[in-house]
C-alpha cells in the first residue's frame, strides 16, 4: 500500500483550525502523484443541491460552512481531488493521503471538518459494480455520514470502533442497520479512557463477522485521533496499535485501500500513519511506545457494551 498525495490538498486553507494543512506538511517532502478529478463521482452519494452549495461557499470564501467546518477559495478543488484520489486508491490498493477528510459528510450537509464523503463515494462506486464492500472505520469518532449512507444496505458493511459518547453522537452498540441492512452495521462504542487492550479486543472480537461477510474490497477510514496525545478525544492508544491494526487487516483481507480521516497531533500523526502502513505492508514496526492499559472500571464498561453488540448481531451472524 503506497501513499497517493498531491499538494492540492494544502489548498484547503483552514488557518489555525485543528484540521489544517500542517497535518500533511508534518510528513515532510512526499512523492507527488498525478490524481484524477473526482467531481463526476460526487452524485454517487451527494445531492446536486448540496454540491452546488459547497462550490458556491468556497467561491465566496464564506469561512464556516457549518459550526465545525471551514472552507476557503481552494477547498472545493481540494475536496473533489480528495474524492478522485480515494477512487484511485480503491483501484490500486493504496492509501489516499488527502484532506479535507470525509466520513462525517452526509448526502446533503457538511459536518465535522468534512465536505464530501470520500470513503462512501468509493464504496458506492464499487457497490454499483456488484461488489460487496467492507468499510473499516478506526477513526476515534463515529463516521456519522458513512454510517447513515449505508445503514439500509446489505452490499456495504460499515464497521466502526469509536469513543462513545463523543462527537458527533450516535454509534451505540444497538445501532446495527435497518431493513435490508439489518446486521450490516457494526458499531463498537468505547468508553472514555479505553487503551490498547480494549481497542484490540474490539477489533479481534468482531473481525469474524467482517470475514464471514466475504467482501470483494475493503475500504479503510484511517483516522489516528485515538492516540493518547490527541486532544480531540479521550482514548489512550499507543502507536503500536495502529501497526497491529494494519497487520491484522493485511492478514485477513485482500484488495484493501485506505483514505485519511482524523489525527490532529502533528507530532505523533506521522508515527501513527507510518506504523499502520508498515503493518499492512508486512514490514517491521518502525516506531514503538509503551503499551497502554485501561482502568478496570473502563474495561467493565466496555465489556457491557461489547455484550450488547454481540447480542444484537448474533441474530444475523453466528460467528460471535
Amino acid at each position: 500500500m503506497n501513499l497517493i498525495y498531491n499538494p492540492i490538498f494544502l489548498e484547503h486553507d483552514t488557518g489555525m483550525h485543528p484540521e489544517n494543512k500542517k497535518r500533511l506538511s508534518s510528513l515532510g517532502e512526499l512523492p507527488v502523484s498525478e490524481i484524477i478529478n473526482g467531481e463526476e463521482y460526487l452524485q454517487l452519494v451527494h445531492t446536486p443541491e448540496y454540491i452546488s452549495r459547497v462550490k458556491k461557499a468556497c467561491e465566496e470564501e464564506v469561512g464556516h460552512i457549518d459550526a465545525d467546518t471551514i472552507v476557503s477559495k481552494g477547498s472545493y478543488e481540494a475536496a473533489i481531488y480528495a474524492v478522485g484520489a480515494t477512487i484511485m486508491a480503491a483501484e490500486k490498493g493504496d492509501f489516499a493521503l488527502t484532506r479535507p477528510p470525509g466520513h462525517h459528510a452526509h448526502p446533503d450537509r457538511s459536518s465535522g471538518f468534512c465536505l464530501f464523503n470520500n470513503i462512501a463515494i468509493a464504496a458506492k462506486y464499487h457497490a454499483n459494480k456488484g461488489k460487496k464492500v467492507l468499510i473499516i472505520d478506526f477513526d476515534g469518532h463515529l463516521g456519522c455520514g458513512t454510517n447513515k449512507i449505508f445503514y439500509s444496505s446489505n452490499k456495504v458493511m460499515y464497521w466502526s470502533i469509536h469513543q462513545f459518547p463523543a462527537f458527533p453522537g450516535g454509534g451505540d452498540a444497538d445501532e446495527i442497520g435497518e431493513g435490508e441492512g439489518a446486521g450490516f452495521t457494526i458499531n463498537i462504542p468505547l468508553p472514555f479512557g479505553s487503551a490498547d487492550e480494549i481497542f484490540m479486543d474490539a477489533f479481534e472480537s468482531f473481525l469474524p463477522v467482517a470475514k464471514v461477510f466475504q467482501p470483494d474490497i475493503v475500504g479503510i477510514s484511517a483516522g489516528f485521533d485515538s492516540h493518547y496525545y490527541d486532544l480531540l478525544l479521550d482514548l489512550r492508544l499507543s502507536v503500536n496499535t495502529f501497526y497491529r491494526i494494519g497487520k491484522l487487516i493485511s492478514e485477513n483481507f485482500e484488495n484493501t485501500f485506505a483514505t485519511l480521516e482524523g489525527g490532529y497531533n502533528i507530532e505523533v500523526f506521522p508515527k501513527c500513519l507510518y506504523n499502520f502502513l508498515d503493518g499492512i505492508n508486512g514490514k517491521e514496526m518502525r516506531f514503538k511506545e509503551r503499551n497502554t492499559d485501561s482502568l478496570i472500571q473502563t474495561y467493565y464498561e466496555y465489556e457491557g457494551r461489547k455484550a450488547m453488540a454481540v447480542q444484537k448481531l448474533r441474530k444475523y451472524w453466528n460467528v460471535i
